[in-house]
């Protein structure tokens, strides 16, 4: 197991929702060079079922959707005790990702995590394109999961 960890999360169907999995992808598609430590994932809306995945690992950087204050495209990078959790947490998936980081807390895991968060502009439509304002957004978001990799 590598002991870095890039997790993007969303559902692809869902617009703007599935943002985190195509930044992986693209990251992937790209060819860019990454240290040999470093493992890629579409965590998809796994949600419970990404704690074998997350376990033994020294870094998370978690790339996803959230809620927040901000124009669609503006990007966050936080810790997730930073995090102001909403009632339906601060993923915008049915198991929130900080219940997932709770657990696997929990369960004995420890790594070092940085979520790289994106406001959404439309998660409500049924359609496997982001918007343009997170398609801007994109090289950004590359960038800062980059540096969290390279830090």
């Amino acid at each position: 197991m590598k002991k870095v960890l890039v997790l993007g999360i969303g559902n692809i169907l869902q617009g703007d929702d599935g943002l985190g999995v195509h930044i992986v992808n693209r990251i992937e598609e790209s060819g860019i060079s990454l240290p040999d430590d470093v493992e890629i994932i579409d965590g998809g809306t796994a949600g419970f079922d990404l704690l074998p995945l997350m376990q033994g690992r020294d870094r998370i950087i978690v790339v996803d959707a959230m809620r927040g204050e901000g124009t669609p495209g503006s990007i966050y990078r936080f810790k997730p005790e930073n995090a102001v959790e909403t009632r339906s947490g601060v993923s915008l998936h049915e198991v929130g990702l900080m219940e997932v980081i709770r657990t696997l807390r929990l369960l004995g895991s420890n790594p070092d995590i940085e979520i790289i968060g994106i406001i959404p502009e439309d998660i409500e439509t049924t359609d496997i394109k982001i918007s343009a304002a997170v398609q801007n957004a994109i090289p950004k978001a590359i960038e800062l999961i980059l540096d969290a990799v390279a830090n």
